[in-house]
């Protein structure tokens, strides 16, 4: 384990909100000539601090997912594991978390050299699972989820010390600009917005479904979409979206019939470790924010048929 780290992304201390320009890199290599995908790929990531990578999972593959992520959604024992997280209003399951520890096929799919690799090249090292989880955005119902930098929450209620993190979502469903797919404003993660509000006891209970501590201030966005605009991550199911810890980002409601479904993986650097939290809470529960298991992943390829 690292010594301790000073806070050197303070938030939720001020009763303004402020803004504060990165100090970490975005990409952890120069060598771009040695990266598992185009160069020019991950140039893009640098600059937007997202990329989406069409059809990297084939249709057969995602179908052997959304089997699986159907099981277990009707399963009364996921249903009951206390790491499933419903919709505020309907009750509809929308997020079944720790699937990396749960589930062998989920767990294989973390280690994929496919997507896990491109992360390990962009953070620059051995990488262990801070999170995961399959989402579903179902037809009709599916909610909202408010603009943030996961990195804010990642830093100031799981001791997240530095921006050395990426999330990787594999999509099982097509995503298009009309069933609520994710936003990003691309060039945002490279500043840092600290929010007001103290953080609330036990806050994962409720932001999980529905965040309002840790949501930056409608100036502060209004400024950042004016900046950089404001993309949609679209694609066909069997797409990956990679994009940073700090990348503002957020979706709208589905009120379509075409539900959405993916697998979500939060890689960090074993370097990066969490310690504990940056506020006065206690930390968020192991199968939200990994808290002992920094063991490198073991990369390799995987083969699902």
């Amino acid at each position: 384990m690292n010594p301790m780290q000073a806070d050197l992304y303070p938030s939720r201390q001020e009763d303004q909100p402020s803004w504060q320009e990165r100090l970490d890199p975005v990409v952890y290599r120069s060598d771009l000539e040695n990266a598992p995908i185009a160069a020019e790929l991950i140039e893009r990531f640098e600059r937007d601090g997202y990329l989406v990578i069409p059809n990297l999972f084939s249709a057969d593959e995602v179908a052997v997912f959304r089997a699986e992520l159907e099981r277990m959604r009707q399963d009364p024992a996921v249903a009951g594991s206390g790491k499933t997280i419903k919709e505020p209003d309907s009750g509809a399951v929308r997020s079944v978390f720790d699937i990396h520890s749960d589930n062998q096929l989920f767990a294989r799919v973390a280690a994929d050299e496919r997507t896990a690799g491109i992360a390990r090249f962009i953070l620059g090292g051995d990488l262990y699972v801070h999170q995961s989880r399959m989402n579903f955005k179902p037809g009709f119902t599916g909610k909202e989820f408010y603009w943030h930098s996961d990195f804010e929450t990642w830093h100031v209620e799981d001791g997240m010390p530095r921006m050395r993190c990426l999330s990787c979502s594999i999509l099982l469903t097509d995503n298009e600009p009309h069933n609520g797919p994710l936003m990003l404003m691309p060039g945002s993660h490279k500043h840092y917005v600290r929010c007001v509000g103290a953080t609330p006891e036990n806050h994962y209970e409720k932001s999980l479904r529905k965040q309002e501590f840790g949501v930056p201030d409608q100036n502060s966005l209004s400024e950042l979409a004016s900046r950089f605009g404001i993309d949609c991550a679209t694609g066909p199911a069997g797409s990956v979206v990679f994009f940073d810890c700090n990348t503002m980002h957020g979706s709208n409601g589905n009120i379509t019939p075409s539900a959405r479904s993916n697998l979500f993986y939060v890689y960090n650097h074993v370097d990066n470790a969490v310690q504990p939290p940056f506020c006065e809470q206690k930390p968020r529960p192991a199968f939200v924010a990994e808290r002992e298991n920094f063991k490198p992943l073991d990369i390799q390829p995987q083969q699902y048929l």
